[in-house]
């Protein structure tokens, strides 16, 4: 198992490499870059706006004066808005943001940087890339981990209990209900709780916004747990209502495929009780299929499907963090964001591989040499 993971480790490097170049070259290709942004504060809020360009300093505090005495000499060509601006300026401006090198050169230092995951300063905040990752990584892996840890609690003892029931009434009623719940959409449901539940003419059982309350640090050890979970319960209900019905079907199906094979007949009939032939010989084949879906749910969960969530309840977590970036081109948080969740996508998936073997030892990708 060892040498399969050394394999799988050196394999994330060339994969990790193509996902930021692909993403790399996209983004450098979409209108609005961060120097076109700068341009766009400096004409519109004067020297307030340049004092992030100088860092601080007295170099570019004239820009708005340059702005009205340049107008006329031609200004930039290159970028929107830029007519009328001293090129000075301009050639200021992408020296401090490095677009001033060539598109190789400026790719082959992020990549350095990031392997010493050195993410550098937003634009944006003027903080830490790092920093920003970190405040904001708690908040996306508790509703990453809580969503798909209670869908899956939920959803394969249902999906058994399916399979176990095939076309008797609780079968047909609780598909009715799940398939009406997954086409739900999960911001919509999410509005719909908030309506119900959170501060309005109906119940106010719920918070409305944000992941702790304001007295935080007063609480003891069990009054933050409580307030902890009273603040995740309705993000965690919208998020998991969208996830039941793949699921559970999945799982149903699985096990009815399994408990069709000819060793769960031969189990029945040395004598063996119901429960000991689901749990101790269908489980394992069946669970197998359901287990390859965990890293793409949890990843999914945390930068796809808890956008949404994080916007309407206001938890200011990675994926609210990579959209703003993304808005507002600010090219350094968005390329760390994707970094992130690219090696953490990789790590997980093998993390899942492993699983498959500790669970069903008949399964060896080393011996495959995959």
């Amino acid at each position: 198992m060892l040498a399969y993971i050394v394999r799988r480790l050196l394999l994330m490097i060339p994969t990790l490499f193509g996902i930021m170049v692909i993403n790399f070259l996209i983004i450098q290709a979409a209108p609005g870059g961060p120097v076109e942004q700068m341009i766009q504060k400096i004409k519109g809020t004067g020297v307030s706006a340049t004092e992030r360009v100088s860092g601080g300093g007295s170099e570019l505090l004239s820009a708005r004066s340059q702005t009205t005495q340049s107008a006329g000499q031609g200004g930039s060509k290159i970028y929107r808005g830029a007519q009328g601006l001293d090129p000075q300026l301009i050639k200021r401006l992408e020296h401090m943001y490095g677009f001033d090198k060539p598109l190789p050169e400026r790719f082959a230092m992020m990549m350095s940087n990031f392997l010493r995951f050195d993410f550098g300063n937003s634009y944006t905040s003027g903080r830490p890339v790092v920093d920003l990752i970190l405040e904001k990584l708690p908040v996306s892996i508790s509703l990453g981990l809580w969503t798909t840890l209670l869908t899956y609690l939920v959803c394969i003892p249902l999906g058994i209990a399916k399979a176990v029931r095939d076309g008797t009434p609780y079968d047909v009623w609780t598909s009715t209900v799940i398939i009406a719940g997954s086409a739900i959409p999960s911001f919509l449901f999410a509005i719909l709780l908030i309506v119900l539940f959170a501060g309005s003419s109906y119940f106010h059982w719920f918070p409305l916004r944000g992941l702790t309350s304001e007295n935080w640090d007063q609480l003891s050890l069990w009054g933050k747990i409580t307030d902890y979970f009273w603040h995740m319960t309705l993000p965690l209900l919208s998020l998991t209502i969208g996830s039941f019905a793949t699921l559970t079907m999945l799982t149903k199906n699985s096990f009815l495929e399994q408990i069709n094979q000819q060793y769960v007949t031969t189990a029945r009939a040395k004598g063996l009780t119901e429960r000991r032939v689901l749990y101790g010989h269908v489980f394992r084949n069946a669970m197998l299929i359901v287990i390859s879906g965990i890293p793409a749910a949890f990843i999914g969960i945390i930068f796809t499907g808890a956008l949404l969530t994080e916007i309407i309840f206001s938890l200011d977590g990675l994926g609210l963090l990579g959209y703003e970036a993304a808005i507002n081109r600010d090219y350094q948080v968005v390329f760390a964001t994707l970094y992130a969740f690219g090696l953490m996508g990789l790590l997980v998936q093998l993390i899942g591989d492993i699983t498959y073997m500790l669970i069903d030892p008949r399964i060896d990708f080393e011996a495959r040499g995959t």
